[in-house]
């Protein structure tokens, strides 16, 4: 079984999870799901209402830097049992990111089925304090407001990604995506694919409404003293 400390440091076996152990404990687990459920609504609720003023200045200071792109950036991700959703993000990027992303494929500095370059040239300037302080994700609340999201799991994935998944790897879809997890807290970018995914199904096989609140409360830490975030 796994084993997990502060640091992030995950020990396990990949056989562990392979008999399908992960989708039967979720399935056990209603009453912590309708509690998370509640937390949720109720978080994203507060949390757009509070925001309102901090949307509008995040929306003024993109549209001054460029005022071509959106707002807002939509993207197709993978939720819940491979189920694709729009996830909603302030835009960080020129308005064609997109369009350049296949010239920068051999300069990805991850390993594993992710695109991730510190240095990346599409980044705004305005996206660059977005992405440090984790701001750009912020509209996701209404993600979690809508069911799409939760406060606290795995990433979603894009598709092309996903398309790159092990069947051990797509054991992560097996509950609810989150605007944060464990991985987010334990190092984030400077931790491999493979460390992502440990920690991920980590998080699955032990998730409980304080395990949660306490990955919460550390996110807000490392939105405030910002750890590997690029």
């Amino acid at each position: 079984m796994s084993n997990y400390s502060d640091k992030g440091e995950v020990l396990s076996s990949r056989t562990y999870y392979q008999d399908g152990s992960l989708r039967q404990l979720a399935a056990k687990q209603r009453n912590y799901v309708l509690m998370k459920r509640i937390l949720d609504v109720a978080a994203s609720c507060v949390g757009l209402l509070l925001c309102t003023f901090l949307f509008f200045a995040i929306a003024v200071l993109i549209k001054l830097e460029d005022p071509k792109g959106t707002v807002f950036f939509r993207q197709i991700r993978v939720g819940k049992d491979g189920k694709h959703f729009y996830m909603y993000k302030f835009r960080s990027m020129v308005w064609n990111a997109e369009e350049l992303l296949n010239k920068l494929m051999d300069k990805n500095e991850i390993q594993g089925a992710m695109f991730k370059m510190k240095d990346d040239p599409r980044i705004t300037k305005i996206g660059k304090i977005l992405r440090v302080t984790s701001l750009d994700e912020l509209p996701q609340l209404w993600n979690v407001l809508k069911g799409d999201m939760s406060l606290v799991g795995p990433r979603p994935p894009l598709p092309r990604e996903v398309e790159q998944y092990s069947a051990y790897d797509r054991q992560r879809l097996t509950v609810i995506p989150g605007c944060t997890g464990l991985w987010q807290v334990s190092g984030r970018n400077g931790l491999s694919f493979e460390q992502m995914v440990e920690l991920d199904l980590y998080y699955i096989q032990n998730r409980t409404i304080w395990f949660d609140i306490k990955l919460i409360f550390k996110t807000v830490w490392v939105m405030l003293f910002p750890n590997n975030a690029y």
